[in-house]
């Protein structure tokens, strides 16, 4: 089907694959490249180029398959949402309802940080303004954090304590238990931190669904939607399939192998199974869950959501409708770079079009992952984009999204919002 007939202009989005080719892949920024545009009903547009293995000279292919990290985020609010609609959990329940081991988290006053993920540790901590809710998990203003932050002596005890290793004993259950012993780095609902509170989310819907969380997945999300190449490994007989992931060389140009698709990590099944950042998936299998998501939480008869849930996710949840830019704690990663933006259910939504100084749309929500993958859906303009590469660290990331958000609404003719 012709771009026009769904107001896209050919010649325009020929423009964009020329832009990405050029400036990122022939730049020395990205390996190669997969992007997947979707309006009206209809895949539009897809383009490709440069390499999965540069090291083997394999070309990028359609059913590549890529560490996707933070999308899993939105999947996983996705399956919250689902025990949500059955009763199981409320967006305002108190956390500790769920995991009472949590009761008496403080926030981090003073201490080693040497201390803080001993059984005794040495640390004082000031009680909590509130208790923490599930909507302080889904949109990161819980009070917890990240390892790789290397920001505070919280972010410490959780590498210390290694929270989110792929291989960690005691899988999700043992993630929990170890943040019951360390202590928030502030009182929910007071600022926004990106951190491990979506994987808390995952180990949610293991207890309460009574399954494990990958089995959940499996069976009431990804087999029934038909994504067949979405998991949390990658299968002997996929390899040849899975993309090598790279990091740029000193100075940001040039690549370097980062892991290797043949000897990764993602070959083997993990213990413990990361609703926020640990799936694999391709650009067919994640664009068939953005067309759910944009069709209501319905595809091909299969009923995943209501359209009113669905909705729920161009909303931001945010304190007092603040931005991300407003409450993050200095130094804050980010997979969104601007102003403009609030938070919804794991994932970043468009609150403040003119702020954000690209052109969307207010209630488009999105976000990305940590190899520089992408994904937004547009509800007003029935648009949804997929974006995948394999690059982790490039300080191009921020500016790479911003050049395809600009690319893909330039080549709009006509526009329903």
């Amino acid at each position: 089907m012709k771009p026009e007939t769904v107001g896209l202009s050919s010649a325009r989005l020929a423009r964009l694959d020329e832009v990405m080719k050029r400036r990122y892949v022939e730049g020395g920024y990205l390996p190669g490249m997969l992007t997947y545009i979707y309006r009206k009903g209809h895949l539009v547009h897809t383009a490709m180029c440069g390499h999965i293995d540069i090291e083997r000279g394999k070309p990028m292919r359609e059913d590549a398959i890529f560490r996707i990290y933070s999308m899993s985020k939105p999947i996983t609010a996705v399956a919250l949402m689902m025990l949500v609609e059955e009763g199981l959990v409320g967006l305002d329940d108190a956390v500790h309802s769920h995991i009472p081991a949590w009761a008496k988290l403080g926030v981090y006053a003073s201490g080693m940080p040497s201390l803080l993920a001993d059984a005794t540790p040495g640390y004082l901590t000031t009680p909590v303004m509130r208790p923490m809710k599930i909507i302080d998990l889904a949109t990161h203003t819980s009070g917890l954090t990240y390892g790789f932050m290397m920001r505070s002596a919280v972010d410490a005890a959780y590498r210390r304590a290694e929270v989110t290793d792929r291989q960690a004993a005691g899988g999700l259950q043992g993630m929990v238990d170890k943040l019951a012993q360390i202590p928030l780095e502030f009182s929910p609902g007071t600022a926004w931190n990106y951190s491990v509170s979506i994987d808390v989310l995952g180990y949610l819907v293991e207890k309460l669904s009574g399954m494990r969380f990958g089995e959940f997945l499996r069976t009431r999300l990804f087999e029934p939607l038909g994504l067949r190449d979405t998991a949390f490994s990658v299968p002997e007989d996929k390899t040849d399939r899975f993309a090598c992931c790279y990091q740029p060389e000193a100075g940001g140009r040039g690549l370097k192998l980062q892991d290797d698709a043949r000897e990764s990590t993602y070959a083997k099944p993990p213990e413990l199974e990361s609703g926020g950042g640990g799936l694999v998936s391709t650009a067919h299998d994640y664009l068939r869950f953005c067309r759910m998501m944009l069709n209501g939480g319905t595809l091909d008869g299969v009923k995943i959501l209501s359209p009113k849930t669905v909705a729920l996710f161009s909303l931001n949840y945010l304190p007092d409708g603040r931005e991300v830019a407003d409450m993050a704690l200095p130094g804050m990663f980010s997979e969104s770079g601007y102003a403009g933006v609030g938070f919804s259910l794991g994932c970043g939504v468009n609150v403040d079009v003119a702020k954000t100084r690209l052109p969307g749309t207010v209630g488009e929500y999105f976000w990305g992952g940590a190899a520089a993958t992408a994904f937004w859906i547009d509800p007003k303009e029935e648009l949804t984009v997929v974006f995948m590469t394999q690059v982790i660290g490039s300080e191009a990331r921020l500016t790479l999204r911003r050049d395809l958000r600009t690319l893909v609404y330039s080549a709009m003719t006509e526009s329903f919002a």
